[in-house]
C-alpha cells in the first residue's frame, strides 16, 4: 500500500489511521496495536516538522515480507537527529501534555524499537522504515529458505561441479562454518542449563515446595520417557518400515569415531556414582548434564538457606541466567547459515539417494512423534484437568520457532516465554521445568533411537529377538537422561545402541545424512513435551493463571 498525504496535523491523523485500520485487518490487535500506531505517530510528527517544499508531503508504504509487516515513511527535508527530534516533534504537534511526560513516553517507545526502527537521509529526502511486526515464523521461513536453496545448489554442484571444486567447498567453508555453530552451541549448553535451574530452585523459601513441584515435574519426565520408549517400539512393530537385506555403505573416519564412543553398553552403577563430580570445574568442561543438574540444584537449595546473602546471591545468578540466555538467542539467529552449509555440504557428499533409502523408518519416526502428541493431549486432561486446544493453539507457532532452531537447550527463552505470556504458568515451575526438560526430557530422541536402531537393524538383516528389547529399553531410557540438547547430539546415543545390538558401525552414515532433519523434528517434540509437563505441574499445583491459559488473545 502507498498513500500521499499532506505534512500537517490534519495528514497525520489521516495517515495513522490508516495504517492503523492496515494492522487490524493484519490481525494486529492489543499492546502491539497501541505501540506500532504511537511509533508511526510519533515518526510522522517527526517527518513533518523538518519538511520542505511548495506541497509539502508525507509517503506512506506499507508491505508484509515472511510474516514480517513494514512501515516505510518518507518526506522531502534537511537531515536531522531522528532521536532527538521525535520528542520535540510531539511537542509541537500536541501542546496538552508536559514536555517532560511526553519525552519520557517517546524515550520508552524509541528504547523499545531501537532495532526495528532506521532512519536515511539520502538525496534530500528523510526516509524512517521500521519492523511494527516482526514475525515468530520468520527463522522458520529463512531456515526453509536456506534448506531448500542447499538442496538445489548441491545438485547443481553435483552435475556441473568438478570433484575438485566440490571437495575444497565442503573442506575449507562449510564443515568450519558447522564445526563453529557445534562449538558455540557447545560453550553455552553447561551455563545455560546451570544458572538456569540455580536461578529456579533458589527462588522457592519454602523447601517443601521445592519437593511438591520438583517430585511432580521428576515423576511426569519419567513417565512420558516411558511412554516414548514403547511408541518407538510399537510404531516400528506396527508398520515394519524398510525392506530386509544390506546396505554397502562405505565406512568412513568419522562413523568410526561415533560408534566407537562406547561399545560397552550402559553401566548403571558407573552412571549412579558419575552423578557426583570431582570438581566444580569438571562438569563446566565436559558438559555433564547430569553432573550440572546435580550442581545446580545442590547450589540452588544452599543460596535460600544461607541467610541474608539470599537475595544478593540469587540477583547475582538471575543476572547470569538472562545473560546466557540472551547469548543463545544471539547465536540461535545464525541457524538459517548453518542449515544451509549442512545441507549443501550432505547433498555433495551423499545426493539425495541416501534421504529417499530411508523414507521409511523417518516417516515412522514422524508419525510416532504424532502419537506423542496425542498421549500429551490425553495427560493433560486426565492428570492436569486441563483442556488441551487452548495449549496446541497457543503453542503452535513457538512449535514452528523451536523446529527452526534445532537444539532444545537452544529453546529454554522461547519455551519460558510461552509459559509465561501465553499460558500464564508462574516462574516457579517452568523455571524449573523448562532446563530440566531441555536435558532429561528427550521424548522424541526416545521414539527416534527405538524406531532408527530396529529399523537399521532389519536394514541390515541383524535380528532384535523380543528379549532383548527390555534391555534396549532401559539403555534408550539412561540414554536420552545425559543427552545434551544440541542439534544432533543423538548421534552419539544413536551409535552406541548400534554397536550394542550388532548393527554395522558404518550404518551411522546413513543417520548422518539426515541428521539436520530429524534433529527439527526431535526438537518440536521434546520442548512440546518439556511445555506439556509443565503445564500439568502448574495445573495441578496451582501455580497457572487460567484466565491467561484460556484468553485466545494473549
Amino acid at each position: 500500500m502507498i498513500e500521499r498525504v499532506q505534512a500537517d496535523p490534519a495528514g497525520i491523523v489521516q495517515a495513522t489511521d490508516q495504517i492503523r485500520e492496515y494492522l487490524i485487518s493484519n490481525r494486529i490487535k492489543g499492546r502491539e496495536l497501541t505501540r506500532s500506531v504511537l511509533v508511526v505517530e510519533e515518526a510522522l510528527g517527526s517527518l513533518a516538522c523538518h519538511v520542505s517544499g511548495d506541497d509539502p508531503v508525507i509517503v506512506v508504504r506499507t508491505g508484509r515480507f515472511l510474516g514480517n509487516i513494514t512501515i516505510e515513511l518518507s518526506a522531502p527535508g534537511s537531515e536531522y537527529a531522528l532521536e532527538d527530534n521525535m520528542a520535540s516533534a510531539s511537542v509541537e504537534m500536541n501542546d496538552e501534555v508536559g514536555i517532560e511526560e511526553q519525552d519520557q513516553i517517546r524515550n520508552i517507545i524509541l528504547r523499545s524499537l531501537t532495532d526495528d526502527l532506521k532512519y536515511v537521509h539520502r538525496n534530500g529526502v528523510n526516509s524512517i522504515r521500521m519492523t511494527v511486526v516482526r514475525s515468530r515464523q520468520m527463522l522458520f521461513y529463512m531456515t526453509l529458505i536456506a534448506f531448500i536453496s542447499a538442496v538445489a545448489l548441491g545438485l547443481l554442484l553435483k552435475a556441473f561441479g568438478t570433484d575438485t571444486f566440490n571437495t575444497g567447498l565442503d573442506q575449507y567453508l562449510l564443515e568450519p562454518v558447522k564445526t563453529m555453530f557445534m562449538n558455540a552451541l557447545k560453550m553455552i549448553v553447561a551455563p545455560v542449563v546451570f544458572f538456569s535451574i540455580v536461578s529456579a530452585v533458589g527462588r522457592f523459601t519454602n523447601l517443601s515446595e521445592l519437593g511438591k513441584i520438583g517430585g511432580k515435574v521428576f515423576s511426569l519426565y519419567a513417565l512420558t520417557t516411558v511412554l516414548a520408549i514403547g511408541v518407538g517400539f510399537g510404531m516400528f512393530y506396527l508398520i515394519q518400515p524398510g525392506q530386509p537385506g544390506s546396505f554397502s555403505v562405505e565406512m568412513t573416519e568419522e562413523a568410526e569415531a561415533i560408534t566407537s564412543v562406547s561399545r560397552d553398553g550402559v553401566n548403571l552403577i558407573d552412571m549412579i556414582v558419575g552423578i557426583v563430580p570431582q570438581s566444580i570445574v569438571e562438569p563446566f568442561l565436559t558438559n555433564n548434564m547430569m553432573q550440572l543438574i546435580f550442581m545446580a540444584l545442590l547450589t540452588g537449595i544452599a543460596t535460600g538457606l544461607i541467610g541474608k546473602y539470599s537475595a544478593t546471591l540469587r540477583d547475582i545468578f538471575e543476572a547470569l541466567c538472562e545473560l546466557f540466555l540472551k547469548i543463545t538467542t544471539m547465536v540461535i539467529k545464525l541457524m538459517p547459515i548453518v542449515v544451509f552449509c549442512s545441507m549443501l555440504s550432505l547433498t555433495l557428499n551423499t545426493g539425495v539417494k541416501t534421504l529417499w533409502s530411508i523414507a521409511g523408518i523417518f516417516g515412522t519416526f514422524v508419525a510416532g512423534l504424532g502419537v506423542m502428541m496425542l498421549i500429551y493431549s490425553v495427560m493433560m486432561i486426565l492428570i492436569g484437568r486441563l483442556n488441551p486446544l487452548p495449549f496446541f493453539r497457543k503453542y503452535a507457532p513457538t512449535m514452528m520457532q523451536v523446529f527452526t532452531l534445532s537444539s532444545s537447550n537452544a529453546s529454554i527463552p522461547v519455551n519460558m516465554e510461552v509459559c509465561e505470556n501465553k499460558l500464564g504458568i508462574s516462574s516457579k515451575v517452568f523455571g524449573l521445568s523448562i532446563p530440566l526438560g531441555a536435558t532429561l526430557n528427550m521424548d522424541g530422541g526416545c521414539i527416534q533411537m527405538g524406531i532408527f536402531v530396529l529399523g537399521l537393524a532389519k536394514l541390515y538383516g541383524v535380528d532384535v529377538p523380543v528379549s532383548s528389547l527390555i534391555t534396549l529399553a532401559f539403555t534408550i531410557f539412561v540414554m536420552s537422561v545425559g543427552t545434551p540438547g544440541i542439534p544432533c547430539s543423538s548421534l552419539i546415543s544413536l551409535a552406541a545402541l548400534i554397536a550394542q545390538v550388532g548393527i554395522p558401525a558404518d550404518s551411522i552414515v546413513l543417520v548422518m545424512g539426515i541428521a539436520p532433519i530429524v534433529s527439527m523434528f526431535l526438537t518440536m517434540s521434546n520442548c512440546l513435551g518439556d511445555v506439556a509437563v509443565t503445564a500439568i505441574v502448574a495445573g495441578i499445583t496451582g501455580n497457572m493463571d487460567h484466565e491467561v491459559y484460556k484468553d485466545p488473545s494473549r
